[in-house]
C-alpha cells in the first residue's frame, strides 16, 4: 500500500537540518552514480506532476518511490496515479534528498521553484527531470545552467516536442533545406481563459502549507485567488503566458532557425479583457531579430481566434515554407502555398521522459532538451518579459549570456530577491 506522509517545512526543519543535505551530497552523488538497473524517482509538484507519474510508472525499469506536494489534499491524486509498485507522499520535497537510493527528482511545481529545487536536487547528487520554462528569471536561467555542469547531473526540460518523432524529422529536413534557407519563423498561443477575478487576502487553508509553497519567494500575504494556478499571471511569482506556454513554440521556432540568443527583442500589448489581479498580458507581440534571421510569438489568452485558423509555427525560406502543428507533424509548402509533403502521427510524453532515463543510464544518450540548450529558448521569455515591463524593447548581447546593453531598469529585473535561507548557490 502507498504511505503518505505529510511533512510540514516546520516539522522538517526539527527533523532535519537544509545543512544535513549538503554534507551528505558526496556521498549521494556516488550513490546516483552506481550501475542501478531499476531507478528510483521522486515526483514533486502534483498538479502538472500527475503526468509525471504516470509517464515514469509507464516507463521499463523505473520506479516512483515518492510523490510530494505542499498540499496535502492533492498527495492522493498523486499515489492514485500510480500503476505500478509503491510510493510515499511527502509535503516537504527535501525529505527525498535525504534518500540516497532515489537517482532522480521530477519537478513540476510553480516555476519560481524550478531552478531553486533543481539546484537543491544536484546537489543532493539526484538527476533532474524539469518542467518548462526551468526557470523563473535570467539569472536562474544562469544557474540551473552551471549547476548541470558543476555537479554532472543529466537535467532534461519539459518541452516534450522536443522527442515527437515527425517533429524531429520536420527539424532535419529543415536542416537539409527542404525549404531553402530558412530566414524567419512565426509562432502563436491562442486560448479563452477566464477572468481570475479579484482575490482577498485569507487565511491559508489547513491542507496548505503556504509557508512552503512560496519557498524561495519573499513573502506575500496568502490571497485566495492565486493557488494552484492563477500565480502564473503575477510577476511576482509567474512569467504569464509567455513563460507559460510561448516557450513551447518559440523553442520549435529556435530550434529551426538553428540560432542561440537574439539581439534584439519587443513585446508590446497588456492587459484588455478583464479588470481582474492579472498583471501579465492577455494580449501581445513578442519579435526577436538574430542578426539573419527572425522570430516571432503572437499571444492571445482571452480571444482564441478560431477563424483565423492559426497554425502552431511556420518557417518561412527560400522554397516555401514548413507549419508545425501542435502536435506530432508538420506540412511543407511551396512558394505559393501549395503542399508539397506531410507527415503526422500520435505524439505524447512517454518518448521524451524515456529519453531522460536512457541518458541516466548510458551517458552516451543525448538528452533531447538538455537543460543548457533547453535554457537559452527558456532566456527568450525571460528577455520579452524584461522588454514588456520596461520599455518595449531591449538590445543584449547574444555572445555573453543575453547581457543587457545600456539598459537600467532591465538590470533590475535580471533576477530577483530570496527569502533569506532559501537564495540558490551553486
Amino acid at each position: 500500500m502507498n504511505e503518505a506522509i505529510f511533512t510540514t517545512r516546520r516539522g522538517f526543519l526539527k527533523h532535519s537540518a537544509v545543512a544535513g543535505v549538503f554534507a551528505s551530497a558526496p556521498q549521494a552523488i556516488r550513490a546516483a552514480n552506481k550501475a542501478n538497473k531499476q531507478l528510483r524517482v521522486g515526483v514533486l509538484g502534483l498538479g502538472r506532476g500527475v503526468a509525471h507519474v504516470r509517464r515514469f510508472a509507464e516507463t521499463s525499469d523505473v520506479s516512483v518511490a515518492y510523490v510530494c506536494d505542499v498540499d496535502e489534499s492533492r498527495l492522493g491524486r498523486g499515489l492514485k496515479a500510480l500503476t505500478k509498485g509503491k510510493a510515499r507522499g511527502v509535503g516537504d520535497f527535501r525529505r527525498i534528498l535525504e534518500d540516497k537510493d532515489v537517482d532522480a527528482i521530477s519537478i513540476a511545481t510553480p516555476n519560481f521553484w524550478h531552478s531553486p529545487a533543481a539546484i537543491l536536487a544536484m546537489q543532493a547528487g539526484k538527476h533532474v527531470y524539469v518542467e518548462k520554462p526551468g526557470s523563473h528569471n535570467m539569472a536562474e536561467a544562469d544557474m540551473i545552467v552551471a549547476a548541470s555542469r558543476k555537479y554532472d547531473r543529466r537535467v532534461q526540460m519539459g518541452n516534450q516536442r522536443r522527442s515527437y518523432p515527425f517533429v524531429r524529422e520536420g527539424m532535419q529536413r529543415l536542416r537539409e533545406g527542404v525549404i531553402g534557407n530558412v530566414f524567419s519563423a512565426r509562432t502563436w498561443y491562442n486560448n479563452r481563459r477566464s477572468s481570475i477575478g479579484k482575490g482577498k487576502p485569507s487565511k491559508p487553508p489547513a491542507n496548505l502549507d503556504y509557508d512552503l509553497w512560496e519557498g524561495p519567494t519573499p513573502h506575500v500575504p496568502y490571497i485566495d485567488n492565486l493557488v494552484h494556478y492563477n500565480w502564473h499571471w503575477r510577476w511576482h511569482w509567474g512569467g504569464g503566458e509567455m513563460a507559460n506556454n510561448g516557450i513551447h513554440s518559440l523553442d520549435i521556432a529556435r530550434w529551426g532557425l538553428g540560432v542561440d540568443l537574439p539581439e534584439r527583442v519587443t513585446y508590446n500589448g497588456d492587459r484588455y479583457y478583464y479588470d481582474d489581479d492579472q498583471e501579465t498580458p492577455d494580449t501581445g507581440e513578442a519579435t526577436f531579430h538574430f542578426g539573419d534571421c527572425y522570430a516571432s510569438w503572437s499571444g492571445s489568452s482571452c480571444d482564441p481566434r478560431r477563424d483565423e485558423k492559426l497554425p502552431f509555427c511556420k518557417f518561412y525560406g527560400e522554397g516555401g515554407s514548413m507549419v508545425m502543428s501542435g502536435g506530432n507533424g508538420y506540412q511543407i509548402l511551396d512558394r505559393d502555398g501549395k503542399e508539397v509533403d506531410s507527415k503526422s502521427g500520435p505524439g505524447g510524453e512517454p518518448a521524451h521522459f524515456k529519453n531522460f532515463t536512457d541518458a541516466i543510464r548510458d551517458k552516451s544518450v543525448h538528452l533531447n532538451s538538455e537543460i543548457v540548450d533547453a535554457q537559452k529558448s527558456s532566456k527568450l521569455c525571460h528577455l520579452s518579459n524584461i522588454a514588456y515591463r520596461t520599455t518595449g524593447s531591449l538590445s543584449c548581447d547574444p555572445k555573453s549570456g543575453g547581457k543587457l546593453i545600456e539598459n537600467p531598469a532591465g538590470e533590475k529585473l535580471w533576477g530577483r530577491e530570496y527569502r533569506k535561507g532559501w537564495k540558490p548557490r551553486v
